[in-house]
């Protein structure tokens, strides 16, 4: 089968399209024919080897975190699926990934494709839509009538908390460039604002918050300066570096390192099916042109979230 693999770390020039052996489903395993993947920041990390001590993976890797694909065999002790069904899934960190025509995912960590969505595009949600609830649900322990702040509204993970938020009963204020303002009200924002100004008062904000999460990556003087966001005794829940607590006014903080979750997956796509939660997609693009996604998200260039289409 095709896939993509890299041999050792390094830049995106790492990234090599080649023939490789179809994997073989073990006990607990699926073997899932791919229809796509997509691109997250965590991949970028992986291949230029910033995580190898954190994560360690073996070479050569096939990246890819995010699958939507379909049963194609069954290992054993695996029960509740059967040849031809849809599934997503965010495969562990640590294995072979879903940048190939066939993918291994531990049966665990599968959920049902939405129905009212391509099977491609489904791709977008794994990770990035894990990471979302386990900030707002987990993280945050988000409770009805709760107001929110989400600075980064409009990224892939935070166009997502918007709507759970929301879908919870939350008053939601969302940050972020005027380019994202329209998509944000349809998500139900109640308050859509451009970029904030750390340095002035939270009150023109309409703060402080009980939830601050935040997604944009700053200076770690500015991190402190969004501490006066969160209201006494609330949260800020951060995926772009930790938000300093205010003990004096019971004021935590939390960092979130998102793990897969076939359960809270499912739990995702029920909302998907509903109209409670939509996916933005901003492009699409064949895996054989991985390295090139890669090297637009290193120098900016990528418009946002990017499903990558299996062989």
């Amino acid at each position: 089968m095709k896939a993509i693999r890299f041999h050792e770390f390094g830049t995106s020039e790492v990234l090599r399209y080649e023939d490789v052996d179809r994997p073989v489903p073990g006990a607990g395993e699926v073997l899932v024919r791919v229809a796509a993947t997509s691109f997250n920041p965590v991949d970028d990390h992986l291949r230029a080897g910033v995580l190898a001590e954190m994560i360690p993976i073996a070479l050569p890797y096939v990246p890819g975190i995010d699958l939507a694909g379909t049963v194609a065999e069954l290992g054993p002790d695996v029960a509740g699926l059967r040849v031809g069904d849809p599934v997503v899934a965010m495969l562990p960190l640590d294995s072979a990934g879903a940048a190939a025509e066939y993918a291994l995912a531990p049966a665990a960590a599968l959920a049902p494709a939405p129905r009212t969505t391509a099977l491609a595009d489904a791709a977008a949600l794994p990770l990035t839509g894990l990471a979302a609830w386990q900030t707002v649900f987990e993280l945050a322990e988000l409770k009805p009538g709760a107001t929110v702040l989400v600075n980064g509204a409009g990224g892939a993970v935070g166009g997502l908390v918007v709507q759970l938020a929301v879908d919870a009963g939350a008053h939601v204020t969302a940050v972020d460039a005027p380019r994202h303002a329209d998509r944000l009200r349809g998500y139900g924002a109640h308050r859509v604002l451009a970029p904030l100004d750390l340095a002035a008062d939270p009150a023109a904000a309409g703060g402080p918050f009980q939830v601050v999460v935040n997604h944009v990556r700053v200076s770690p003087e500015e991190l402190a300066r969004l501490t006066a966001y969160v209201a006494d005794g609330g949260v800020a829940a951060s995926t772009a570096g930790p938000v300093p607590e205010d003990p004096a006014r019971g004021v935590r903080s939390a960092s979130l390192w998102v793990r897969s979750d076939g359960a809270q997956l499912t739990e995702l796509v029920a909302k998907v099916d509903a109209g409670k939660l939509r996916l933005h997609i901003a492009d699409r693009r064949p895996v054989a042109e991985l390295a090139a996604v890669h090297e637009d998200a290193g120098a900016g260039r990528l418009p946002g979230k990017t499903v990558v289409l299996a062989p």
